[in-house]
């Protein structure tokens, strides 16, 4: 900071009218926060930032919070933006599909008022997640392979730069291609570019019924056949999902169909046919995975790749958790190439940060990438030689620039982008 603490804190104050010292429970990911705002609307979040690009604070973003321990910390902390007073829904377009929500609104909140017309946002999530926290980390859950990822369904966006510059993109429609596409640019970004404080998304009717058909394999080669044949059916899955507990357990496939009750009866009778010997039911099973999250102190991977590699993929997972001998559960997006692997809390520090780097170079030749969203501090503190969370990052160079056009002063969670 470039100010005093009480300057800073007057200014602040002056732009938002919820502002107090920061707290223990405020820790941004191992920082502490000097100050917690929470502003109400778009033009108190500019006056913010514009307070904060004037004496020089970093400033950190919280949505839910449940995710903000994601990737590398944020090395500074003079400003913790708390999003919870800017929720609800702006504008709710239904015949047209289409709703305008504030970035701190809780999804179970948000799918609660889009249920009274029978239409949700098509993205598996807690609902204690928020809109901006969602966007920010592009969280997605098993039905990625039919609806997309949050830049999928995005169609239009509200930023604050870090300067306090407000910007938007999109529209009100799902066709409008006014301005250019920062929703994008912005998801996936963990907050490092801008604040994000409207989201427009294009909606799906809320199914009438839906179908779990699951099923277990032994063989590898099998139930990757299996998903195969689940993804690129005409039958139409909403979700291809997979769990194994242990590199060398079964495997369980789990199709998700969703629409008409009589086309859904219909469906799940020729997907079980397809897969085999298969059980159909209403519900999910007790494995089903939703959004990805990971226990104390676990470390979770993911690991993208091309579906056509699934069983090599699933290989090399075997073969890196032999060589580091520790035994991981992998779930996840089968049918739409994400995985998500997770070590135990209780395996060595040492054994996962080499179990990671086994999986990368396994995976590397499957043109795969391994990215490490969460882990122990001793682990990260392990990975920092091998190659860090992230890996060998595709388009680094590039993704630099964008980050020193949109935050020049490296202000937005400093630390937190690809180094």
């Amino acid at each position: 900071m470039n100010a005093s603490a009480e300057v800073v804190r007057k200014g602040l104050a002056d732009a938002c009218g919820d502002v107090r010292q920061g707290e223990a429970a405020d820790a941004a990911a191992g920082g502490d926060a000097a100050f917690v705002v929470r502003p109400a609307s778009t033009e108190e979040a500019a006056a913010v930032m514009r307070v904060a690009a004037e004496d020089d604070l970093a400033v950190v973003v919280r949505g839910g919070g449940s995710r903000l321990s994601w990737g590398v910390p944020p090395s500074r902390c003079d400003v913790l933006i708390d999003m919870a007073r800017m929720d609800g829904v702006v504008e709710h377009a239904a015949g047209d599909l289409v709703a305008r929500v504030r970035a701190g609104a809780r999804m179970g909140d948000v799918a609660a008022v889009l249920a009274e017309a029978g239409q949700e946002i098509a993205l598996d999530l807690p609902p204690a997640a928020t809109v901006g926290g969602m966007v920010a980390s592009g969280l997605a859950g098993p039905r990625r392979l039919r609806y997309g990822t949050p830049r999928d369904l995005l169609i239009g966006i509200t930023i604050v730069r870090a300067d306090g510059t407000v910007a938007k993109s999109g529209g009100k429609v799902v066709k409008n291609v006014a301005g250019y596409d920062l929703g994008k640019l912005f998801a996936g970004s963990a907050g490092t570019l801008g604040l994000i404080t409207e989201a427009t998304f294009r909606l799906h009717p809320l199914p009438a019924a839906r179908a779990y058909v699951t099923a277990e394999y032994v063989a590898v080669s099998v139930a990757c056949d299996a998903v195969a044949a689940a993804a690129n059916s005409p039958l139409v899955p909403s979700a291809v999902e997979l769990r194994r507990a242990g590199p060398d357990g079964p495997i369980l496939v789990g199709v998700l169909l969703e629409g008409s009750a009589d086309g859904v009866a219909a469906r799940s009778m020729r997907m079980a046919d397809l897969l085999g010997t298969a059980d159909v039911a209403a519900g999910p099973p007790d494995w089903w995975p939703g959004a990805p999250l990971a226990a104390a102190g676990e470390t979770l991977i993911r690991v993208s790749f091309w579906v056509s590699a699934l069983s090599r993929v699933l290989d090399a997972i075997e073969s890196a958790a032999a060589e580091a001998d520790v035994s991981p559960v992998i779930e996840g997006s089968a049918g739409a190439g994400v995985l998500y692997v997770r070590a135990s809390a209780a395996a060595k520090t040492a054994v996962v940060a080499g179990f990671v780097a086994a999986l990368r170079a396994a995976v590397a030749g499957e043109r795969g990438a391994v990215v490490v969203l969460a882990a122990p501090p001793g682990v990260r503190g392990e990975l920092a030689a091998r190659g860090g969370l992230h890996g060998a990052v595709p388009g680094l160079a590039l993704m630099r620039a964008v980050k020193d056009q949109f935050d020049p002063g490296h202000r937005l969670a400093p630390g937190r982008f690809p180094g």
